[in-house]
């Protein structure tokens, strides 16, 4: 597995047409707090939690690690993108003995629909395939939501497999540096 803590972090801001990918400040946690408070932001990712809940375990500056991007447009957070470590421990691996890095994302319900997390998370893939050339990058989504495997098939990611995780069918798929690098010139 890539070592994401071994890559000199945070990067310099990512800027792509619309946003800027950036390392997580004391201004976003109110946005962190909504974030994992939506119940519509929680419906496919074991639901929302509570608020009270929240304000107390969140810190002063949440997110502030290896791999976690904030994404901002004009200003103010919108969601997140995160390339953590893929747990061996659960089911879906393509490199078991070495393990894998994971996208991860979540926007606030108002950023749906605008095109910002297949920006955000090109981005983010982009700099993971500059700082590990051919290196996998794996997704997991419940095959529920649509929104999320459609996405998934949008930024390249190809099914390995479907299996049963908390309760729900699972969508699971990979995405090589090499597949990454040819959509990105597509795009651009």
């Amino acid at each position: 597995m890539t070592q994401l803590e071994s890559v000199d972090w945070p990067p310099a801001p990512i800027k792509t047409e619309r946003l800027v990918l950036r390392e997580s400040e004391a201004r976003d946690r109110a946005a962190v707090i909504e974030l994992f408070a939506s119940p519509e932001v929680g419906a496919y990712v074991g639901g929302a939690r509570p608020r009270d809940e929240l304000e107390r375990a969140v810190p002063e500056v949440p997110g502030r690690r290896p791999g976690f991007f904030v994404v901002d447009l004009d200003g103010a957070m919108i969601g997140i993108v995160t390339l953590e470590r893929r747990d061996a421990e659960r089911p879906g691996h393509v490199r078991p003995e070495t393990g894998e890095a994971e996208l991860g994302y979540l926007f606030l319900p108002e950023a749906w629909g605008s095109g910002y997390a297949a920006e955000a998370c090109a981005a983010a893939l982009d700099w993971f395939a500059g700082a590990h050339p051919d290196e996998p990058v794996v997704l997991c989504s419940q095959t529920a939501n649509d929104r999320s495997t459609r996405l998934a098939a949008k930024l390249g990611f190809t099914e390995v497999e479907r299996f049963e995780e908390f309760g729900a069918e699972q969508w699971f798929g990979v995405r090589s540096s090499r597949v990454l690098d040819s959509t990105l010139s597509d795009q651009r």
